[in-house]
């Protein structure tokens, strides 16, 4: 069973900076990708960036230019720098990995809380 374990989330001020950790129980390039996802209450969850097996990247709008994922390979660890952190970056942020054969599976971690102040 694949276990992906987050950190790194925190309380911090806006305009500070925080780095997210993702790190997975195999073979990152076992994955066809690695994803942030998050969740703020009441809302849907959100891809925030992906980096594929062949290390494209893609971010959603709302964090371009301010957050960068970016991997460890022998560490099997992914991550999330985000600056220039905003109040509504506040969310629960989700590592996910995904395997695509004949059909998609998902793997996710539990989750680590990032509230930004104002």
């Amino acid at each position: 069973q694949v276990q992906l374990v987050e950190s790194g989330g925190g309380l911090v001020q806006a305009g500070g900076s925080l780095r997210l950790s993702c790190a997975a129980s195999r073979n990152i390039f076992s994955f066809n990708a690695m994803d942030w996802y998050r969740q703020a209450p009441g809302e849907q969850r959100e891809l925030v960036a992906r980096i594929t097996s062949d290390g494209r990247t893609i971010y959603a709008d709302s964090v371009k230019g301010r957050c960068t994922i970016s991997r460890d390979n022998a560490k099997n660890t992914v991550y999330l720098q985000m600056n220039s952190l905003k109040p509504e970056d506040t969310a629960v942020y989700y590592c996910n990995a995904f395997v695509v054969t004949n059909r998609r599976t998902d793997y996710w971690g539990q989750g680590t809380q990032v509230t930004v102040s104002s």
